[in-house]
């Protein structure tokens, strides 16, 4: 199956063309959990467009729970010899039978209104999960691992931390459900740790920022999508808080070349920091930035505060500008700006035509 989004196949073909990751891969196995999730299936993709455009021979192993999204996503791989689909579920140790040279752990939970709803399931994936792939690392002895972490892991920083480096880190309050994915996040970096102490499993963490462009589904919960549906079909911006909050972001063709970036050159037992800094604004501003975007100029902002706001599952309010110094001396750099991201991001998954145009009511 080809890609049929244009603005995808644009950015996987582009990854592909970086003479770093095909040559590193050539003829290994990598395995990539989560692999039906924005990031994993961009990873597959990536890697099979390699072997198209390059010969680069890469045998790709997609961990999926679902036949649906893999048949949704990757449509009918009875013909592909570059990709074979294992289902499991992450929380139970994984049986592959076959060698395995890399590992990209994404498998997570992703929602924030799961987290609230399902804080016992959060943690569990988190932990359970990231055990289960350690101990298959370890018994496989990869060459490397990565795994997918964040930038929640910072919880809220010090009022005077303009920049945050990997070693800075703020308050988090474990008594509260919302924390269960922060918290796992912190633990299961910790055990990653472990694992590379005790055990010598080459793993490393990929802590990403927001991350968001071509491909992104358009039922997605997150900020980021539920403004480009209000410019897609012309509804005004609601928001549910006062929009301070300051974050940088990252397009997904960029985070997807990190991730490789530091599987293949990172240091293991360390965490890099995944974002364009150029890119740090608040939720208001970016609400702001989308409604501009709107063809007719007929979306506005709204800020309408329910009583109890934390049935959303939103962070506390919080400035958290990441430094991401560490992953460019690997030799990595962004390439797409934050008004770049939403067009493509439009254009690419929420049926964008020229700029936009607003759907039919």
């Amino acid at each position: 199956m080809e890609i049929k989004d244009k603005i995808l196949r644009e950015d996987m073909e582009e990854i592909a063309q970086d003479a770093l990751l095909g040559d590193a891969l050539s003829n290994s196995t990598v395995f990539i959990t989560g692999a039906t999730g924005l990031l994993g299936s961009q990873a597959v993709w990536a890697l099979r467009c390699m072997n198209r455009s390059k010969g680069s021979g890469i045998r790709i192993v997609a961990m999926a729970r679902s036949e649906d999204k893999v048949r949704n996503i990757f449509g009918d791989l009875s013909a592909a010899d570059d990709m074979t689909v294992y289902y499991g579920d992450i929380n139970e140790p994984i049986r592959y039978t076959g060698e395995v040279d890399y590992i990209i752990h994404g498998a997570s939970a992703t929602s924030s209104k799961y987290f609230v709803s399902h804080p016992v399931e959060t943690i569990q994936t988190a932990l359970d999960g990231t055990r289960n792939i350690l101990e298959f690392a370890k018994n496989k002895r990869v060459k490397s691992m990565v795994y997918l972490s964040s930038l929640e892991v910072y919880g809220t920083p010090h009022a005077d931390q303009i920049m945050l480096g990997e070693t800075d880190y703020g308050y988090l309050d474990p008594m509260q459900a919302r924390s269960s994915y922060s918290e796992g996040k912190r633990m299961a970096e910790c055990l990653c740790a472990a694992y590379a102490a005790e055990h010598k499993v080459p793993v490393k963490a990929a802590r990403l920022s927001q991350t968001f462009g071509a491909g992104v589904d358009y039922h997605d919960g997150r900020v980021f999508a539920e403004f480009a549906r209000c410019v897609v079909e012309g509804k005004d911006i609601i928001l549910h808080t006062a929009g301070n909050t300051v974050r940088s972001y990252c397009y997904t063709k960029d985070a997807v070349r990190a991730i490789f970036y530091i599987l293949l050159r990172g240091e293991n037992q360390e965490a890099y920091n995944v974002t364009n800094m150029d890119t740090a604004v608040s939720i208001k501003e970016m609400a702001e930035m989308a409604c501009a975007m709107d063809p007719k100029q007929t979306i506005r902002v709204k800020v309408e505060i329910p009583e109890d706001v934390s049935v959303f599952g939103y962070n506390p309010e919080m400035v958290i500008r990441l430094d991401a110094s560490k992953l460019q001396k690997l030799g990595w750099k962004p390439t797409v700006g934050l008004t770049e991201m939403f067009r493509r991001m439009i254009e690419s998954s929420f049926g964008g035509a020229g700029m936009v145009s607003h759907r039919s009511k």
